[in-house]
This record gives C-alpha cells, structure tokens and sequence, in this order.
C-alpha cells in the first residue's frame, strides 16, 4: 500500500465521521504498537496521538490517518499500514505545538510518503 493520502482517512478503513478512538489498541503489521492517546479530527490534517507505553520509551507518535487501514470498533483496535520501525523511525513527537508547525508537519507527511509500498497478503 502505497500512502499518497496521508491526512485522510481511505475509504474502506472502517473510519465513521465523529467516532471516537481514544483508547483503541493500535497494531502494526507485526504487533502492537500503543493506544490512541487522542486525535484530531479536521478535516485537512486528520490524525492520531499513539502512546507508545514502554515499546519506544513512553514517547508518543502521531500516526497520519492514511496510515490507518482498519478500525474495529468491536475489538477497540486500530490496524496500520506500516511496521513496529516504521512508526519508531517516524519524526518525533515532543509536544502538541507541533501539530501546528507547518515544517513538522510536512517531515511527518514526507515520512509516511516515502515508506515502501505494502502488497495485499
């Protein structure tokens, strides 16, 4: 799978407008990788804050929504795109300020741009 729309959420993810989830489960493709701390939900710059417990440290990832690739609100689990060194190689998360610096933004975006693509299994 390739990323090209990382702020959106793709159709067949299982997203529905104004759902809530924070407290999710959030696996990788080969394991668990934290819970949604919380998330944003505008319309242009869709994302989730992912606790990562003691897996990276007790630090926090945002996760663009087109990372996301299933959501089962039965299981509370969010499913993504990539793997457990994607998301700790991704640019790190310091503080909400970022999610508003339009540079750290953009390394986020271009992170998730440039990971492999994923084939269907």
């Amino acid at each position: 799978m390739t990323i090209e729309r990382p702020w959106t959420y793709e159709p067949g993810s299982g997203y529905t407008e104004g759902q809530d989830l924070t407290g999710f489960t959030v696996e990788a493709t080969d394991g668990v990788v934290g819970h949604v701390d919380r998330e944003s939900d505008g319309p242009a710059m869709r994302h989730l804050i992912v606790d990562t417990g003691v897996w990276v440290f007790g630090k926090s990832v945002l996760i663009p929504a087109g990372v996301v690739t299933g959501i089962d609100t039965q299981a509370r689990q969010v499913t993504l795109s990539c793997s457990k060194d994607e998301v700790k190689a991704a640019p790190l998360f310091r503080t909400d300020r970022e999610t508003l610096d339009p540079e750290y933004l953009a390394r986020v975006d271009d992170y998730y741009r440039g990971l492999p693509p994923r084939h269907a299994e």
